[in-house]
C-alpha cells in the first residue's frame, strides 16, 4: 500500500501524472490500477509513433515509464538492507519495444539468507504478472553472478548493460569490478567469443541479408550486429556509449551516422512489428511486411507494389550494417588480437601491399591518384585466393573514394578491361563481386545492377532478392566447372566445359534479371542493357549477339520444358529454330539450369531436371539432323509400335495382341508415350479383366527421358471425369501431379498417364505399402458412383494465404497440336486441379493434356483441351465464359482459405 513516506519516482516522466497514480494506490485496488496505467500509457506511445514521433525517445520513455512502475511495485514491500533491482540486456540499455522482455536481476549481498524475502520476492514477481508486465528475471548474490558470468559470455555482456532501478546501488558497483576486463574476460578473450557467437548467428540465416522473412534482430545486418560493435567497442574502450567514442578515431562520422540511423530504422520497424503483431515477434512474416509497408506510407505503384519498396529499403539498410560491422570488427580485431603483434608486409604493386593476410593501399592516396585501383583492388584478390580480405582503414578509403566512379571512370577502356579480367577467374568470381556488393562498388559501377540491389519480388518462387539470386545464379555456372558437378549436373558440367568462352554466359547471368521492377518485360529490357555493356567493354559483334539474346530468351527454355508438350516432335522443332545452333542451346542450357537453382532451391528436381535434359537432347537431335529435316511423324509412329512390339514379343504377346489392342487408340499415344510404357500398358491390358473395375498401375519412369517422376497409369470405361478424381485423391495423399496425359478410345475407354512427385520434390520409391496405399485410393474414387465428391478439404499453409492475386487465365488454338491451350496462372491451394477438372466437365469438355508447373506459392498449368468433337474451341463467347468461371472458382476458394 502507498504511504507518505514512499519516495517519488525522481525521474522526469511529462506524461505519466505520479500524484495522480499515488492517489489512485491510495484509493483502488492496486492490480487494476496498475493495469489502467499500462493501457493509458501503451495507448499513448502507439499514437505518437503512428504520428511518427522521435523512436529514440519513445524507445526510451517506455523503458522509464516501466522504471516508474517497477519502483512503486517495489514499494508496495518492506525489504531489507544489502538487495537491490537491477535492469539489464535491453532494458538495461534503457530500450524497450511494446512486448520487449524486461530482463531483471534482484542481487544480494552475500550473507543475506534469502529465506528473509522468500515471501516478498514472490509477492513482488506475483505482481508483475499480474499486472501484465512480460519480465524475465533472477535472483542471485554478487558471488553467484560472477562465478556464472566466467563461464558464460551472455551473461557477462547482461551484466555490463546493467542499471540499478532500485535498493542498494553498491552491490552493482561491486558486481561490475568483479567482471570487469581486468578480473573476467579481458577484451581479447571477450571480442573471440563475442565474434564465434556472431558467426554461428549468422550460419543459422545462411550468412544472408536476404532471406524472404528475415529476423531483424539476429540475422546479419540487425540489431545484433550493432549490438555486436557496441559490446565489444565498450568492453575495449571502457566507455558506457559509443558517443564517447566520437571523434576518437574509431569510426568516421559518416560510419557513426549510419550506425545511428540504421538502429533508429530497424528500431522503428521493430516498434511496429511489435505493434501490429501484438506479441514479441522479430520475423518479418509476410502478413506483417504487408501491414508495416502500409503503417509507414509506401503505396503500390505500376513497377512496384508498396511492400517491395518497404522491403528494398530493409535490405539495402541490412546489407549497410553488415558492411560497416565487418569493417569495425576488423578494426577492432586488429586494435585488440594483432596489437603488439610484428606484421610482414609484402607489396603486390606500387598501388597495394599485403600486411599479412589482407590487402591494403600502399599509401592513402591511392584512390585518388589511380581510381583504376577501385576495381583492381578485386582482380588482385581473385588472383590471390589466399588473401582473406581488405584492411578496414583500405575499406574506408574506397568507401571515401567512390565519388571516382562517374560516367567517365565508367567509359574508360582500361576500366573496363579490369572489369571483364575479374570474370576469367570464375573460383573467385562470385566472392569478388560480393565484396564489391557489399562495398558499394558494383552498383556504382553498373549503375543498371545498383537499381536491383536489395530489390525483392513478393512472392515465395523468388525467394532471394535480385542482386542475391544474380550472383547466386553465376556462382552456380562457377560451380559447374568443378569436377563435383559432373555428378549433380552432368549435361550442365559437360556443356560448360565446352564454351569458348566462359566469360561471356557469366556475364549473361550478371545481366539476365537486370530490369527487374521498371515495368515492362524485363528480358527485352535486359537485353537492351546486356548490349550496351558489350559494346562499351568492346565485346565482339558475336559475342554482343549472343550475350543479348542469353538475356531476351533466358526464360525460354524452362518455359519450353514445363508448359508446351516436349514429347511432340513439333515442338521440338520449333524450338530448335530459335536456339539455331549448339552453341546457343548450350549457353541456354547452363544459364537455364543456373537460373532454376539460384532462383528456389525447392524448384530444382528429378522432374524437373528430366524435362530440362530430354529437351536438351531432342534439340541436340534435331539441330544435327539439320532444321531443314523436320522427322515424320507416321514414321515416328510406325517406329514406336515396333519397337513395342518387339519387346512384348520377347513376353510372348503376339503382334496380332497388340494390333488389338491398339485399334482404336488414337496417333497421339504413340507419339507421347515411350514403347517401353506403350508395351507395359498393352501386357496389363491383355491380362486384366475388366469385371475387376479400372486397370491401375503404378511404376517409376521407365524412359530415360521421363525419368524422375512416379507414373500412374489408369484405364477406365464410363467415366468422364477420370483426371478430377486422381487429381483429388492424389492431392488428399499431399501428392503433386506434374505432368498429365489423356488419351480417349473410339470404344468408350480413357487412358491417363499421370506423372506424380511427393511432398519432397522426389518420386515415390518401391515402398510396397506406399504404393498399394495410392493404389487402394485410387481404386476406391473411381469404382464409387459419387462423380461429385468434396475438393481437397486440407489447410492452406500459412505462406501461401499472403499471396492472394487474382487468378490470371489465357487461351488460344494451337495449330501444330489441334488443341485449345488454356494457360492458369493462380495461387496455389489444395484441390485446385481437381477443381478445374470440374469446370471443364460442367462445360463439357475434353482435356488431352496437361503442364503442371508449382512456381512458389503459384502455379502456372497449361491444359489442352478440345469440344466433344475432339475439336479445338472456336466460339469466343464460350472461351471467355470458361475463363470467367475458373477465376471465380478458384479465386472464391483462395478466399475462403484466406478467411476472407
Amino acid at each position: 500500500m502507498i504511504s507518505a513516506q514512499t519516495p517519488y519516482f525522481t525521474r522526469p516522466l511529462f506524461f505519466f501524472d505520479q500524484s495522480r497514480f499515488r492517489k489512485a494506490l491510495a484509493e483502488k485496488p492496486l492490480i487494476t490500477v496498475f493495469k489502467d496505467a499500462i493501457t493509458a500509457a501503451n495507448a499513448q506511445f502507439d499514437v505518437r509513433f503512428r504520428e511518427g514521433e522521435d523512436i529514440r525517445a519513445l524507445v526510451h520513455e517506455r523503458a522509464l515509464f516501466v522504471d516508474c512502475l517497477l519502483h512503486y511495485a517495489w514499494y508496495q514491500l518492506d525489504w531489507p538492507e544489502g538487495i537491490s533491482l537491477e535492469a539489464v540486456g535491453g532494458y538495461g540499455r534503457c530500450e524497450l519495444h511494446p512486448h520487449s522482455d524486461i530482463d531483471l536481476l534482484i542481487l544480494l549481498e552475500e550473507g543475506l539468507m534469502i529465506d528473509r524475502c522468500q515471501d516478498n520476492l514472490e509477492r513482488f514477481l506475483t505482481l508483475l504478472w499480474d499486472i501484465g508486465l512480460e519480465i524475465g528475471h533472477s535472483v542471485r548474490t554478487v558471488r553467484q553472478c560472477v562465478d556464472i558470468a566466467r563461464d558464460d559470455i551472455t551473461v557477462a555482456t547482461n551484466l555490463m548493460e546493467s542499471r540499478t532501478l532500485v535498493g542498494d546501488p553498491n552491490l552493482r558497483a561491486h558486481l561490475l569490478k568483479f567482471t570487469a576486463p581486468d578480473n573476467m574476460w579481458p577484451a581479447d578473450e571477450f571480442f573471440k567469443a563475442k565474434f564465434e557467437e556472431q558467426n554461428q548467428r549468422h550460419e543459422k540465416y545462411k550468412n544472408s541479408e536476404y532471406n524472404l522473412e528475415p529476423n531483424l534482430k539476429n540475422a546479419p545486418g540487425g540489431l545484433r550486429d550493432i549490438q555486436m560493435i557496441s559490446w565489444v567497442a565498450k568492453r575495449f574502450f571502457a566507455v558506457r556509449t559509443l558517443k564517447e567514442l566520437e571523434g576518437k578515431g574509431f569510426f568516421t562520422e559518416e560510419e557513426f551516422s549510419l550506425l545511428q540511423n540504421g538502429e533508429e530504422f530497424l528500431w522503428r520497424v521493430r516498434y511496429g512489428l511489435h505493434m501490429v503483431a501484438n506479441r514479441p515477434e522479430e520475423r518479418l512474416l509476410f502478413d506483417h511486411q504487408r501491414e508495416l509497408a502500409k503503417l509507414f506510407g509506401y503505396k503500390d505503384t505500376d513497377e512496384r507494389l508498396g511492400v517491395e519498396q518497404f522491403m528494398h529499403k530493409y535490405y539495402r539498410l541490412v546489407m549497410s550494417l553488415r558492411e560497416l560491422n565487418d569493417v569495425l570488427l576488423q578494426f577492432l580485431y586488429e586494435a585488440i588480437l594483432q596489437r603488439g603483434v610484428k606484421k610482414t608486409v609484402t607489396p603486390i604493386n606500387e598501388r597495394f601491399q599485403r600486411r599479412d593476410d589482407y590487402i591494403e593501399v600502399a599509401h592513402i592516396y591511392v584512390f585518388e591518384e589511380s581510381p583504376s585501383a577501385l576495381l583492381e583492388i578485386f582482380v588482385l584478390m581473385a588472383q590471390n585466393p589466399d588473401i582473406k580480405g581488405v584492411r578496414a582503414s583500405t575499406i574506408r578509403l574506397m568507401r571515401e573514394s567512390r565519388h571516382l566512379l562517374d560516367d567517365a571512370f565508367r567509359e574508360d577502356p582500361a576500366n573496363n578491361q579490369l572489369f571483364l579480367q575479374l570474370f576469367t577467374y570464375p573460383a573467385q568470381l562470385v566472392d569478388e563481386l560480393k565484396r564489391m556488393t557489399r562495398y558499394g562498388i558494383l552498383g556504382l559501377y553498373l549503375p543498371e545492377f545498383g537499381r536491383v540491389t536489395g530489390q525483392m519480388q513478393h512472392d515465395l518462387f523468388h525467394i532471394y532478392t535480385v542482386d542475391a539470386h544474380t550472383l547466386l545464379l553465376i556462382q552456380n555456372l562457377c560451380n559447374f566447372l568443378q569436377p563435383q558437378a559432373k555428378e549433380d549436373f552432368p549435361v550442365a558440367w559437360h556443356v560448360m566445359r565446352r564454351l569458348p568462352k566462359v566469360e561471356i554466359i557469366l556475364l549473361a547471368g550478371l545481366y539476365h534479371d537486370i530490369a527487374k521492377g521498371r515495368g515492362g518485360d524485363h528480358s527485352t529490357l535486359g537485353a537492351v542493357d546486356a548490349e550496351a555493356f558489350a559494346l562499351r567493354h568492346n565485346l565482339s559483334p558475336r559475342e554482343t549477339r549472343l550475350m543479348s539474346w542469353l538475356v531476351e530468351k533466358h526464360l525460354l527454355m524452362s518455359s519450353v520444358s514445363q508448359k508446351q508438350d516436349i514429347s511432340d516432335p513439333d515442338v521440338i522443332h520449333s524450338f530448335a529454330l530459335i536456339v539455331g545452333d549448339q552453341i546457343h542451346l548450350d549457353h541456354l542450357y547452363a544459364l537455364t539450369v543456373a537460373d532454376i537453382n539460384a532462383t528456389n532451391p525447392d524448384l530444382w528436381n528429378t522432374w524437373r531436371a528430366s524435362l530440362m535434359r530430354t529437351l536438351y537432347l531432342e534439340t541436340k537431335r534435331a539441330l544435327r539432323r539439320g532444321l531443314e529435316n523436320n522427322i515424320d511423324k507416321q514414321d515416328w509412329i510406325e517406329e514406336t509400335q515396333q519397337a513395342a512390339i518387339s519387346r512384348l514379343n520377347r513376353h510372348h504377346v503376339s503382334t496380332e495382341q497388340c494390333l488389338q489392342v491398339w485399334e482404336d487408340v488414337d496417333d497421339e499415344y504413340f507419339l507421347r508415350e515411350s514403347h517401353q510404357d506403350i508395351a507395359w500398358h498393352t501386357e496389363a491390358i491383355l491380362n486384366h479383366d475388366d469385371r475387376d473395375g479400372p486397370l491401375i498401375l503404378i511404376q517409376e519412369t521407365s524412359s530415360r527421358e521421363l525419368e524422375g517422376a512416379t507414373q500412374i497409369f489408369v484405364r477406365s470405361k464410363g467415366r468422364n471425369n477420370v483426371f478430377a478424381d486422381v487429381a483429388t485423391v492424389l492431392d488428399a495423399m499431399n501428392l503433386s501431379v506434374q505432368d498429365a496425359r489423356i488419351y480417349n478410345s473410339k470404344s468408350g475407354y480413357t487412358l491417363d498417364t499421370f506423372f506424380v512427385l511427393n511432398q519432397d520434390g522426389e518420386p515415390l520409391g518401391t515402398d510396397a505399402k506406399v504404393l498399394q496405399r495410392i493404389y487402394d485410393g485410387l481404386y476406391e474414387e473411381l469404382t464409387v458412383s459419387d462423380n461429385n465428391r468434396n475438393l481437397s478439404t486440407r489447410r492452406t499453409p500459412r505462406r501461401l494465404k499472403h499471396f492472394s492475386r487474382p487468378t490470371r487465365t489465357s487461351i488460344r488454338n494451337d495449330m501444330l497440336s489441334g488443341y485449345t491451350l488454356l494457360e492458369v496462372i493462380s495461387p496455389d491451394r489444395p484441390g485446385l486441379l481437381a477443381c478445374i477438372a470440374r469446370v471443364f466437365i460442367d462445360f463439357e469438355l475434353h482435356l488431352q493434356n496437361a503442364k503442371i508447373a508449382t512456381l512458389g506459392e503459384r502455379v502456372e498449368d497449361m491444359f489442352y483441351i478440345t469440344d466433344n468433337n475432339g475439336q479445338p474451341l472456336s466460339d469466343p463467347t464460350l472461351c471467355q465464359r470458361l475463363q470467367d468461371e475458373i477465376c471465380r472458382q478458384l479465386d472464391d476458394r483462395v478466399d475462403r482459405a484466406a478467411g476472407f
